[in-house]
């Protein structure tokens, strides 16, 4: 049982490694070649972790062999165009103008129905609404409005806005992100000292903080 044991960490942690080193994608986002490649490292990696028999050696060795091969591929696609668009294929343009591109829906292999439900699952009845609709090589719909049905910006109305930038985490669950303080240039002392305002004298007291691109801190205590 303790072999056992042993066998599924390491192949676990093995995995774990190999799937990062790949890339941080989810499932939804990655190209045929690379689905196909995580399926093939999941299932040989099953192998050995059922059968004891088979040395583990057996296992992961193959699972290496398909890393350098996702990362040879990835580097051919990265140098040349058109292995990579003989690898991931090419984004296909199913409507243009609004009005549907037969063939491309054909060689795509996909009907009208199952497009107007994409289409409708991103806000978009009616094909006439729509003046590009875009399928990508990782298998999602791309949809480009026409300008008049497009959600009204800012820019359209020419009014001014401000940089709007995104808050940095200081406190989760108790823990202070000094990587995090670093970045913004300041440090532990600061931090409590504003704790310290709303009568917070723990930092361990506190679910999460966080400091807004306007200078104030967000704060929620833990119950």
């Amino acid at each position: 049982m303790l072999i056992v044991f042993a066998r599924t960490i390491i192949l676990y942690l093995i995995v774990i490694i190999v799937v990062r080193m790949m890339g941080k994608r989810q499932v939804g986002e990655l190209q045929p070649f690379e689905f196909a490649i995580t399926i093939m490292i999941s299932a040989l990696a099953a192998i050995p972790m059922e059968d004891i028999g088979i040395p583990l050696l057996f296992g992961l060795i193959p699972i290496f062999l398909l890393l350098s091969f996702q990362v040879i591929i990835s580097i051919i696609g990265l140098k040349s165009t058109k292995a990579r668009s003989f690898i991931c294929g090419r984004p296909r343009i199913l409507i243009e103008n609004g009005k549907l591109v037969e063939r491309e829906l054909r060689n795509s292999i996909i009907n009208i129905n199952d497009l107007l439900e994409q289409l409708r699952l991103k806000g978009y009845p009616s094909i006439a609404d729509v003046e590009y609709a875009i399928m990508e090589t990782n298998g999602k719909l791309s949809v480009i409005p026409k300008s008049q049905k497009r959600p009204v910006q800012p820019e359209d109305l020419q009014i001014p806005t401000e940089y709007e930038g995104i808050p940095h985490p200081l406190i989760i669950d108790g823990q202070i992100q000094h990587h995090n303080l670093n970045k913004i240039n300041l440090d532990e002392n600061w931090l409590t000292g504003e704790l310290a305002k709303f009568n917070i004298y723990d930092p361990a007291q506190v679910f999460f903080a966080a400091l807004d691109t306007a200078g104030n801190l967000i704060y929620q205590e833990k119950k």
